[in-house]
């Protein structure tokens, strides 16, 4: 079974989103917004892919407050982590800031919230997750 780490803030859309996961994708669900965690689990193979929230309200790393974008930057420049796919996920859906996000952080893939149609946001997961 594949395993979508959710790094998220806001457990309400937490909840929604591992439960769509599940419930639709069929997909293991882990959930943690500590960015060592993050890496931590992102290092050891134990997620396929990365839901990343863009603005993480909470997250401290070494001292710094830091966001998904910058999570993001972090992952990919590990060579351990680099090809985990990684899909930001944020309320601030204007226009720009899709491309603007995705160029700035390397992440694979965008989805802006709320997540209304269900079935495409599995789909969107479904089609970055790693087939072996």
């Amino acid at each position: 079974m594949k395993t979508v780490l959710i790094v998220e803030d806001d457990l309400i859309n937490a909840r929604v989103f591992s439960k769509i996961l599940t419930k639709r994708g069929g997909l293991g669900v882990k959930h943690t917004e500590d960015v060592e965690e993050v890496i931590k689990i992102a290092q050891a193979g134990e997620a396929d892919l990365i839901l990343m929230d863009v603005s993480l309200s909470r997250s401290i790393y070494q001292g710094k407050s830091v966001d998904g974008i910058k999570i993001t930057q972090m992952l990919k420049s590990d060579p351990q982590t680099a090809n985990l796919p990684v899909i930001l996920v944020t309320a601030h859906a204007m226009e720009g800031d899709r491309e603007n996000f995705l160029k700035q952080s390397g992440a694979d893939g965008y989805i802006s919230k709320p997540v209304v149609d269900h079935q495409q946001f599995v789909d969107q997961i479904m089609a970055l997750l790693p087939k072996n």
